[in-house]
């Protein structure tokens, strides 16, 4: 697929020894999409177990944020499901293998799509689409899945090694078509143009166009005010998207949800609250599954100690 920047080539120097690992690495990604699904989900879950063992520091992190965000369950329900969360961390590991190597049969094999008969709509009214996304474990695999029904554009943040950016950005770009992530008139112009645009304002992006905004039972999170701008400025519909692995090992639910109706497109800060409340239900549908490991309260308001010390 097309991208407005330039995507990575092959280059003769990735053939040199300091990217063998590379290579070695994204090898053994290629033969793990192959397994059988259950192996697969098997493998995913016992990594994710030792890594909750061996990188104690991540752990630490998303004990607090379970800690911040749902102080009214007992230790030990936090304690379950964080258990849970490292399991699916394991699995998003063997799941960018699936998304990045598997034929598109075996995809729609295990996906079923909800509210999906908007995009039609969409289309018919010549309205772009911001698609509000968050950072899952499954994200990687949902993109996947999401394309192949509907070509979208996804933001793209290359990598600074060149041998795994290539094989990034030939495996995100199979079914999307990608925008620099800092290219910001490029995504107002898709959406101006009737384009669904992926966007995950999730995450905790710094002191830069932010607002402090609720989140769960935590009262000022450092949220972008992406969203608003982006949604101001072409005057697009929003829509949140969500995908959930299936508890019973079988697959994955990718849910569109209908467009936000009462998005204040007028006021950047009462937007990023209303955002927020539109991701803690998408997070809320698959706690386990979303990526708690980052510090997503790490920027606090001027004064204010921090959340992780």
């Amino acid at each position: 697929m097309s991208s407005n920047f330039d995507a990575p080539t092959f280059q003769w120097s990735f053939l040199h020894p300091r990217y063998w690992h590379t290579w070695i690495g994204v090898g053994v990604m290629f033969l793990i999409s192959w397994l059988p699904y259950r192996v697969q989900r098997f493998i995913g879950k016992k990594l994710g177990l030792l890594i909750m063992r061996f990188f104690k520091s991540r752990r630490k992190i998303a004990e607090r944020n379970l800690e911040l965000c749902f102080p009214e369950m007992t230790r030990g329900e936090r304690d379950r499901l964080l258990k849970e969360n490292f399991e699916h961390m394991g699995l998003a590991l063997i799941e960018t293998c699936m998304a990045w190597f598997w034929p598109q049969w075996r995809v729609k094999k295990h996906v079923k799509y909800v509210g999906f008969e908007q995009i039609e709509e969409f289309k018919a009214r010549k309205k772009g689409v911001l698609i509000v996304a968050v950072h899952s474990f499954n994200l990687e695999f949902g993109a996947r899945a999401f394309g192949l029904h509907t070509t979208g554009y996804g933001v793209y943040r290359p990598n600074t090694n060149p041998v795994y950016d290539w094989f990034q950005y030939r495996g995100r770009s199979r079914e999307n078509k990608l925008i620099d992530r800092l290219d910001v008139k490029q995504m107002i112009k898709r959406l101006r143009k009737g384009e669904l645009v992926w966007y995950a304002p999730d995450h905790d992006y710094g002191r830069h166009r932010y607002a402090w905004a609720p989140l769960f039972a935590v009262d000022k999170a450092c949220t972008t005010t992406g969203t608003h701008l982006l949604a101001a400025a072409s005057k697009c519909d929003i829509a949140t998207f969500t995908i959930t692995r299936d508890r019973e090992g079988t697959g994955y639910t990718l849910t569109l949800d209908p467009p936000m109706d009462a998005f204040p497109y007028d006021d950047e800060v009462a937007a990023a609250a209303y955002t927020n409340k539109f991701i803690e239900r998408s997070i809320l549908r698959a706690p386990e599954q979303y990526m708690w490991l980052h510090r997503r309260f790490k920027s606090r308001p001027e004064g204010e100690p921090s959340l992780y010390d």
